[in-house]
């Protein structure tokens, strides 16, 4: 009897250990899950996904990623000398790090919401639909940033020629590839953060001025990890320098408001249906973007003025295959008969 009275108390005393862990120490009410802080701890498990979920607006169908995430900027003025960027195709973000000057110490300055492609493996091969991946020791660079304002690309999902780009174009060295950049998500808002390009990173509009203004420029390295690749231990540490301040996703994806305009997407103008700029030569196109192109008059810096003689000089590359003119109009044709000779007097 004295035995089993024993084990009763042991039991009540465990049952009672774990209702006070699990209750606030102050009040004495139950414990509320931070549902951003379970998510965040979740993905650090290589095999962890965020859960994705399917949208459409108007014609268009999305694979987007079920959370809400949006831009966090947590220092605007920085040296981009000493900045790089990492995008995460695990957390669907694109995070700034600036390294300090005695580079003993890497800052996490800001974070954005991305789209990356429709498939999430690495890229193998020209059309995949992939986006390419690189490691710390190996980066892709930043080789160009151009106005995009213009830029339209036919997606094949029946809306025809439509604005896609932003307003910038970061173009991206990816050694084996051509054609992927950073740019924006103009008629396709409702996919980010998600899946749903042809091997670029989107980031909202509003979101791409931002980075455009206060961070990028021509060589700063940008690393893409694996889909099953967590948070490095640097990136780790300045997440946690943040403290309260570091700002994660929570569970459930809203239509952002303006996805409904995506409905009737914004068309290519007559004079301007290319992708690229009329006076670029294009010999391919992957996501869009022109390929081997000259940059035009108006290729930035990442200031957004536009660059000295020298600084054009460095982005300038001999333009490939150029467009055969379509001056097909026949020269005119003199008819007007030579004057005759004058006659010799006799």
């Amino acid at each position: 009897m004295k035995k089993t009275i024993t084990i009763c108390c042991a039991v009540l005393l465990v049952m009672g250990a774990i209702a006070f862990t699990s209750c606030d120490s102050k009040t004495g009410a139950p414990k509320v899950k931070d549902p951003e802080v379970e998510l965040d701890a979740a993905l650090e498990e290589s095999d962890s996904e965020i859960p994705m979920k399917q949208v459409t607006v108007g014609q268009k169908t999305y694979n987007v990623a079920d959370i809400t995430d949006q831009m966090t900027v947590y220092k605007p003025n920085v040296n981009r000398d000493r900045c790089f960027f990492v995008i995460s195709k695990k957390e669907y973000r694109l995070y700034v790090y600036e390294v300090s000057a005695d580079k003993k110490d890497t800052a996490l300055v800001a974070h954005f919401p991305v789209c990356y492609a429709v498939n999430k493996e690495a890229k193998t091969m020209s059309g995949d639909m992939c986006t390419p991946e690189c490691s710390m020791d190996n980066p892709f660079k930043i080789t160009q940033i151009v106005d995009a304002t213009t830029w339209c690309h036919d997606f094949g999902d029946g809306r025809g020629e439509i604005k896609a780009y932003g307003a910038w174009f970061m173009r991206l060295e990816t050694p084996g590839f051509k054609g992927v950049g950073i740019h924006g998500s103009t008629n396709n808002a409702a996919s980010v953060p998600g899946r749903d390009s042809e091997g670029c990173i989107r980031l909202r509009d509003a979101d791409l001025l931002v980075l455009h203004d206060s961070f990028a420029a021509v060589g700063i390295p940008v690393i893409i990890k694996s889909y099953t690749e967590p948070k490095l231990p640097f990136e780790v540490k300045a997440q946690e320098a943040l403290g309260d301040k570091y700002q994660r996703p929570v569970p459930g994806y809203p239509m952002p408001e303006d996805a409904t305009a995506d409905a009737q997407p914004t068309a290519a103008p007559v004079e301007a249906a290319d992708a690229a700029p009329a006076d670029a030569a294009v010999d391919a196109v992957v996501d869009g973007s022109p390929i081997d192109a000259a940059p035009p008059a108006n290729a930035s810096t990442s200031l957004g003025a536009k660059p000295s003689d020298a600084e054009l000089q460095k982005l300038q590359r001999p333009a490939s295959n150029p467009k055969p003119s379509t001056n097909t109009k026949k020269p005119t044709a003199n008819t007007k008969k030579p004057a005759a000779p004058a006659k010799k007097k006799k």
